[in-house]
């Protein structure tokens, strides 16, 4: 089953400094709730994983992030993921971020991402509209966090060296990671997917 995301999201951080955190793929992924980048296999090549918890289960997906594109002009990335849990169960992203300066504010600037996600096996079975609904939920989850430890980074001018093609900064980024759950809380979300769904079922009735 496939999935197609496009959105955007209005950031109040400069593009500099949001720039050179998507640049860290290690510092990005410790945005995402219960994602982990565990290895640098090549120099566009990581190994990572990810924690999903439903109740008391705790499942393990580990896989590969490839950057297939980096443009510091357009500040553009596109990447690709894959994993896989011991269940069967696998998924893939082909995802492509954008850093955009808000031209109605220097200080601010947008973060557009575009994704298709393929899953099979036991979470396909969720149905498209119910991925997209949780997909949605858990980028809110990642934008909110990145949102935070870009505004935590140096100003605009000390982030350039980075989104010029300086290295990864592996050592700011462990200091400014954000609180976020180990692992994906996958029952609270599907608890608000429910709540959200009976209120639009009485919001229709009244």
């Amino acid at each position: 089953m496939e999935v197609k995301l496009d959105k955007q999201y209005p950031l109040d951080v400069d593009a500099a400094r949001a720039w050179a955190l998507l640049c860290d793929l290690k510092a990005t992924a410790a945005c995402m709730p219960g994602a982990e980048i565990t290895e640098q296999l090549s120099e566009t090549s990581y190994k990572g994983g990810v924690k999903v918890k439903v109740g008391p289960a705790v499942a393990q997906f580990g896989g590969t992030v490839d950057v297939l594109e980096k443009s510091d002009a357009e500040r553009k990335v596109v990447m690709l993921g894959k994993g896989a849990d011991k269940g069967g169960s696998s998924a893939s992203m082909d995802l492509t971020a954008t850093i955009v300066p808000d031209p109605a504010n220097s200080a601010h600037c947008i973060l557009n991402g575009s994704a298709a996600v393929i899953v099979n096996g036991k979470f396909a079975q969720f149905g498209g509209r119910m991925m997209v609904q949780v997909s949605e939920m858990i980028l809110g989850q990642f934008v909110e966090n990145f949102r935070q430890t870009a505004l935590a980074m140096p100003g605009g001018a000390a982030a350039a060296p980075a989104a010029a093609g300086a290295p990864p900064m592996d050592a700011p980024a462990a200091a400014l990671k954000p609180q976020v759950a180990g692992e994906i809380n996958g029952l609270a979300i599907f608890w608000a997917l429910v709540k959200g769904w009976f209120s639009g079922l009485f919001g229709k009735r009244a």
